[in-house]
């Protein structure tokens, strides 16, 4: 039965190329577990409507579907460039200028949406349209103006991204951008934040202050793509320690950082993730061939092979489900890859600590071991906060982990979760043995050929007490 079951996960960006009820629902239909909503584009009203219409697919597929808001965070942008092309040659100066109302002509005077002036010093590298493009910092040549020299060959768009990994931009990361779309997403149906950028665990601590001030109960992932989040593993355990998940952003990490980092980096966040029992998303480039193929690269699917053997909760979509051509075979070849990983290759080893739950931590860990010694079907979780399906997902057990709460909150938000599957049901005592029976008789759950009944570990607790504290085998 395990081996039906995609255990690492599918977050999928919602844009112009699923932009309709009917294609969102296809691709939740074909495994996407969670949809990312992108602030950097798109309007609070297009927000509502795409919500409306993943939980109308989700209800419709029985399943519970993650919404996570991804804020913009302190992204320099660069303005509208006249005919959306300007190509550039080594040797070329471009100067960047700030100038409200300023418009481009087609010229070497390019408008910029941040004023770049007041932070950019002389001999700074310059970043421009995902690395594509660098340039050096020549002049400040105005109050509201910079001049950098061309590198490379290349060419720039229309609100390409700019980085400038060695600038110091000071202060704090949110934005007023980011201040509206927060305050505007309190009350809207968002399972998770996604904060652009992090530095330090101080940034995830002032996010999570404002939620708590808005009554917002989404959790906090902390982007990873500056130097300064990974300067130290001591910081960089700080953020995830913080956080209550990690997206590893390979993209601006690669230009900012540079692009050898990557790898390795990813890795350690993997293993970070999994010792503290937090979400880990692998994102970036996963399958990007595929925005205008219809198959991907053996690259890439070596890439997404590889987050699952490094046992990431979750690998993610961004063009290629926002703006590509073929968005839902893109959804089914990362599927593909995903199911036949888990099933043909053992997860990579981490060493895990015992966590600040330690009951948790120590129950899960025999539930997991007792479960893979038995051979059981499934493990199935009862839990109100999520805590107990967590931590068992941290044990990465090879089979499915089947998770019932009252909460629809948690299920959505466990739907990133490692090998979790979330239903929603009225608490009761036994209503963890009662779902398993629910799902074994709608043939959900299916037994070992030649057995009649299912064979279930259960991890369970008393609501009003110390929380988990029980672990059963049960016949279903």
């Amino acid at each position: 039965m395990s081996k039906l079951f995609k255990r690492t996960k599918i977050l999928a960006t919602i844009g112009p190329a699923t932009n309709t009820a009917e294609k969102i629902e296809e691709v939740i239909m074909a495994g996407v577990n969670g949809c990312r909503l992108n602030c950097s584009h798109g309007s609070n009203e297009e927000r509502d409507q795409q919500i409306k219409w993943i939980r109308e697919a989700a209800a419709k597929k029985g399943r519970s579907v993650a919404i996570l808001q991804d804020l913009q965070g302190p992204k320099i942008r660069l303005g509208f460039i006249k005919d959306n092309h300007l190509d550039l040659k080594v040797g070329d100066e471009l100067i960047l200028e700030a100038a409200e109302g300023f418009e481009h002509d087609g010229g070497m005077v390019v408008p910029v949406q941040y004023n770049l002036a007041e932070k950019v010093k002389v001999g700074e590298p310059l970043s421009m349209f995902d690395g594509k493009v660098k340039s050096e910092v020549m002049e400040v040549v105005s109050d509201t103006a910079i001049k950098v020299k061309i590198l490379n060959d290349g060419f720039i768009m229309s609100k390409k991204g700019l980085n400038l990994p060695d600038t110091d931009f000071g202060g704090d990361i949110l934005t007023e951008k980011d201040m509206a779309d927060i305050e505007y997403g309190a009350g809207c149906d968002y399972d998770y934040v996604s904060l652009s950028f992090v530095q330090s665990a101080n940034d995830i601590e002032k996010l999570k202050q404002i939620l708590l001030s808005l009554g917002s109960t989404a959790k906090v992932v902390a982007k990873i793509e500056t130097k300064k989040a990974i300067e130290s593993e001591e910081n960089l355990e700080a953020i995830v320690k913080a956080a209550d998940g990690i997206m590893v952003a390979r993209g601006d990490m690669a230009v900012e950082a540079g692009a050898e980092v990557v790898p390795i980096i990813q890795r350690k966040l993997i293993a970070m993730c999994r010792a503290n029992s937090k979400l880990c998303i692998v994102a970036t480039q996963m399958l990007s061939s595929m925005v205008d193929s219809p198959e991907p690269t053996r690259a890439e699917v070596s890439d997404v092979a590889t987050a699952v053997v490094q046992g990431a909760d979750a690998v993610m979509l961004s063009d290629e489900t926002a703006n590509g051509k073929y968005p839902l075979e893109t959804v089914k070849a990362m599927k593909k890859v995903i199911l036949y990983t888990q099933n043909h290759s053992r997860l990579a080893a981490v060493s895990r600590a015992i966590s600040k739950d330690k009951i948790y931590d120590a129950i899960s860990n025999a539930a997991a071991r007792l479960a893979e010694n038995i051979e059981a079907d499934v493990i199935v979780c009862q839990t109100a906060s999520g805590v107990t399906a967590t931590t068992m997902a941290a044990q990465r057990p090879n089979l499915p982990i089947i998770t019932v709460t009252a909460n629809q909150r948690v299920a959505n938000q466990l739907a990133l979760i490692y090998a979790n599957s979330a239903f929603v049901r009225p608490y009761s005592p036994d209503f963890g043995y009662d779902l398993a029976k629910e799902l074994k008789n709608s043939e959900y759950l299916h037994t070992k050929e030649g057995e009649k009944d299912l064979l279930a570990v259960i991890v369970s607790g008393d609501k009003d007490k110390i929380g988990t504290d029980t672990v059963k085998v049960r016949y279903v």
